[in-house]
């Protein structure tokens, strides 16, 4: 039987939703014509959702391991019920039902979906490891994608660990590439993470020795970090929670202009208002963030006055995985850094 290609049919509940917004989905493992079965080896769940996990369970891996079974068990998919994020996984499709439109893919081909875990019908039978250091985690387990889902076959010449850390948060470099121009003043909120240190390449890229690229950073090891790999030209230690320090330090650095385009990619909530205050009236202020409140930033800006484009952080667009793995290819240092944290 065919289902719906973007897979309304296994929600249970509520009715009529997408499988993003359901509350439950089916994750049975027998697949309809137009899906794919996949085995899973690792989850790399969202940042945001991640952290919240290890806080509630004050790093205690057990029950951490209950939680997210927990989660999977009630819910069908892998979707944090207080951040409402996902993330995204790596396996082997052991299974490919006739009407999936890709002619090209193989059973036994290893690869990493790009549609978020908050989407995706799972099914954990074990956890066989929680990588406290790096969002992972290691399972035995089933999935399934929808026609609609978008996956990545894994590269040969990158660790599986590593292009999934990369693909994981492919979207940012790929929007940075967007909004950026030669010229511009750029602010990376976050700068020390994996999408940080990918968006701030991407940055120093598009801007090709003209403008000028602002990092907060919470974290000193990671603020030291981008200033001996060259990733910005200013590192702001800061609390991006306290905006109008934020403000005061990142408008001394630009004159009293403020920033043209603002990238988020904090882990944390409440950091709305450091991106939207340094950031000039007309300027893009891009919320990568799963963290980030819409409520927040809409009345926020409206409160202090202020005329800016904000981006929902969209996880997907067009050559973002091909793009984002380059990025890999092409920096030697970024690839030890990702060898080093994910491999």
């Amino acid at each position: 039987m065919k289902g719906c290609k973007f897979g309304t049919h296994r929600v249970i509940e509520p009715k009529g939703c997408l499988p993003q917004a359901a509350k439950k989905i089916d994750s049975s493992m027998k697949i309809s014509s137009n899906e794919i079965k996949i085995d899973v080896r690792t989850l790399n769940i969202d940042s945001a959702s991640f952290t919240q996990i290890k806080e509630a369970c004050h790093k205690d891996v057990e029950k951490m391991t209950e939680m997210i079974t927990t989660i999977v068990s009630d819910r069908g998919k892998m979707q944090n019920p207080v951040t409402g994020s996902g993330g995204m996984l790596i396996g082997t499709v052991i299974e490919i039902g006739d009407d999936f439109p890709d002619q090209n893919l193989k059973i036994g081909d290893k690869i990493a979906t790009l549609v978020s875990l908050s989407l995706t019908p799972l099914k954990i039978n074990n956890i066989k490891k929680i990588h406290l250091e790096n969002d992972q985690v290691d399972i035995d387990g089933q999935a399934i994608l929808f026609e609609s889902g978008l996956y990545a076959v894994l590269p040969e010449d990158l660790p599986e660990k590593v292009a999934l850390a990369a693909l994981d948060v492919a979207g940012a470099p790929a929007q940075v590439d967007k909004l950026v121009k030669s010229g511009d003043r750029v602010l990376i909120i976050g700068g020390g993470g994996k999408s940080g240190i990918l968006c701030c390449y991407q940055a120093m890229k598009k801007l090709d020795g003209r403008g000028q690229l602002i990092v907060i950073e919470y974290d000193r090891e990671n603020a030291k970090r981008i200033k001996e790999m060259g990733l910005a030209h200013h590192v702001i230690i800061a609390d991006a929670r306290k905006a109008v320090d934020v403000y005061e330090q990142v408008v001394a650095l630009t004159n009293g202009e403020g920033v043209d385009v603002t990238i988020n990619n904090v882990n944390i909530m409440d950091t709305e208002m450091a991106s939207i205050l340094p950031t000039k009236d007309d300027g893009v202020v891009y919320f990568f963030s799963m963290a980030t409140s819409f409520t927040k930033s809409a009345l926020g800006a409206e409160g202090v006055g202020r005329d800016v484009t904000m981006i929902v952080g969209n996880g997907y667009t067009k050559g973002h995985a091909e793009l984002t793995l380059n990025l890999l290819r092409e920096s030697k240092e970024i690839r030890d850094l990702f060898h080093q944290l994910y491999a």
